[in-house]
This record gives structure tokens, C-alpha cells and sequence, in this order.
């Protein structure tokens, strides 16, 4: 007899099976709940600085779409690795972004430089300590001009930069990302539905 049957035996055959289904649900719902928080967790685009990878929703400026792409973050996978270059990230924005920015909260990205890197654009074209970066996602139209270098990144910090870099305020404005900020990498766009699929 398991658990659940000596703790119901005494308790009549309609309600021992209201009872049953209920604490199925209940832990359904605590698994559910222990998956979104420790796992996985969805988050909204909230900007055009990953057009046209990743939507946000008109009529903000610089936005595709109608509808703004709702992605899901792996929060578990960096405790067994480390972040890697390319990857399209959720973290919670430094606190310098309010003031650079004029807004905060959680950022969507994709991480550009790694610790120890030197990272510079020269003509909207990116360098990583003096190298080329082969950038396929970003679109000629969407580069800016800009040219400058920024300080080394420290340990355990990484540097961000959107897709669109005319719109994107990024680490170039406000400095890198402490790993302990980054929540996961995005694997998931599940909202439109005609958009359902890895970014």
C-alpha cells in the first residue's frame, strides 16, 4: 500500500477519489511552478534593439511587428557552464541603464564580448581584441556608425550589444554585465504562434 492509500483508506470510495485528484493536481502545480522559477521562465521583448531576431510591438519606434515576441530563458543551464559569445540573452539590466537608457528592469541581449576581451567598432564594424567579429544576425541597414573602444572586460562580466545597433542602448553606453545579473539564455519564442521556434 503506498502513502496515499493509508492515508485515504479510511475515507469513503467518491471522496477517496475527489481526494486523489485533488492532490494530483496540487502537485502538478507545485512541479509546474518549481520548473518556472528554477528552470525556465517567459519574458516579453520590450524594445526594437533585437529587431528583427527577436520583434517588439509597434507603434514603438524602431519595432516590426504588431504583436512583440514573447521568448523563454533557460535560468538553469549556466550553473554547469559558462555564458558563450553569439548567445541571446535575459539579465537584469545594471543600475546605470536608468540613467542612460531611461529605463531598467530586464534587458534582452546578445553577449558580444567575453572577460578579459577587448572589445571596439569602428565604422558600426565590431573588433574583439583587434579581430573582425563575423556578425550574421546583425543587417547592414541596422548598423550605426559608431567608432570607439571600450576598457577590458573585467571577470566575470560580459559585454551586450542588440542586434540593431540604431536602436539598441547597450553596453557601449553603460558598461558590462556581471555574470551574476545574466537569468539564461534565450531558447524559446512561443508567442505569436507564427513566430514559435529557437531565435
Amino acid at each position: 500500500m503506498n502513502p496515499l492509500d493509508r492515508l485515504t483508506s479510511r475515507v469513503s470510495e467518491p471522496w477517496r477519489s475527489v481526494l486523489d485528484w485533488t492532490l494530483s493536481i496540487l502537485v502538478a502545480v507545485v512541479i509546474v511552478l518549481a520548473v518556472k522559477v528554477e528552470v525556465a521562465n517567459p519574458y516579453r521583448v520590450p524594445s526594437a534593439s533585437m529587431e528583427p531576431t527577436l520583434h517588439c510591438a509597434r507603434p514603438a519606434a524602431g519595432c516590426q511587428s504588431g504583436h512583440s515576441d514573447r521568448v523563454v530563458a533557460n535560468r538553469f543551464i549556466y550553473r554547469f557552464r559558462d555564458p558563450e559569445r553569439g548567445e541571446i540573452v535575459v539579465f537584469d539590466a545594471p543600475a546605470k541603464t536608468r540613467s542612460v537608457c531611461n529605463e531598467g528592469g530586464t534587458f534582452v541581449k546578445r553577449i558580444i564580448g567575453l572577460p578579459g576581451e577587448l572589445v571596439s567598432e569602428r565604422s558600426g564594424v565590431v573588433y574583439i581584441d583587434g579581430r573582425k567579429l563575423d556578425e550574421p544576425y546583425v543587417e547592414p541597414a541596422l548598423r550605426d556608425e559608431r567608432t570607439g573602444q571600450w576598457p577590458r572586460i573585467p571577470p566575470g562580466h560580459y559585454f551586450m550589444m542588440g542586434d540593431n545597433r540604431s536602436h539598441s542602448c547597450d553596453s557601449r553606453s553603460w558598461g558590462t554585465v556581471p555574470r551574476e545579473n545574466l537569468i539564461g539564455p534565450v531558447v524559446l519564442t512561443y508567442w505569436p504562434l507564427d513566430r514559435i521556434g529557437s531565435p
